[in-house]
């Protein structure tokens, strides 16, 4: 669930900018995503027709599939998460919000901040991984069919973790917004 509900400083001032920034970014990232799922469709279809059309299928299809599927879910990460789209009940949430908005963020707070360091690990793990698959030059494929570095995929991790951390920290600053200053609370249960 977004926190579009909870109060928030100053959409205009250095917070705004910074939410615009990083939600342009996700968004940026989701399209890309959503054009390699176009790309995907295209070209199996493509494998299809030309193995049973032509019996020439397309070279590297099943490494390209699996490598773009792990690209894609990182490139929507970020957005999923900022249009509340990640799985998770909002019952108890609702429950609690009813009778004290401050509890609800603070909840919330704790989600972002669990979310957050198991983000940062996975990123932090990520980086060596990228790394040594840059400096070896790693590729999927078979020689003398297809091959393709998988140094891009390891990159898109990186840059999905760091597209959703950082809406995670908005999302963060927002709950703890609501935690200082929460908005129609009526006082029940502080």
């Amino acid at each position: 669930m977004t926190m579009e509900t909870t109060p928030e400083p100053s959409g205009s001032g250095t917070a705004g900018k910074i939410r615009r920034a990083a939600d342009g970014i996700s968004n940026t990232l989701n399209v890309i995503g959503t054009i390699m799922i176009v790309g995907l469709v295209i070209l199996v279809n493509a494998d299809v027709i030309g193995r049973n059309a032509f019996l020439a299928p397309v070279s590297g299809v099943p490494e390209i599939v699996s490598m773009s599927i792990v690209a894609i879910v990182f490139l929507q990460v970020s957005q999923a998460f900022r249009m509340g789209r990640f799985t998770r009940t909002d019952a108890l949430l609702d429950a609690v919000a009813r009778r004290s908005k401050r509890v609800r963020n603070a909840m919330e707070f704790v989600y972002v901040i669990a979310a957050f360091v198991l983000i940062w690990l996975l990123f932090s793990a990520s980086v060596p991984l990228f790394e040594k698959s840059w400096q070896r030059q790693s590729y999927v494929g078979t020689v003398g069919d297809f091959t393709f570095p998988d140094w891009p995929v390891k990159l898109v991790i990186l840059i999905g973790c760091a597209a959703l951390l950082m809406q995670l920290a908005i999302s963060g600053a927002v709950a703890l917004w609501g935690i200082i200053h929460p908005a129609e609370d009526d006082g029940a249960g502080q």
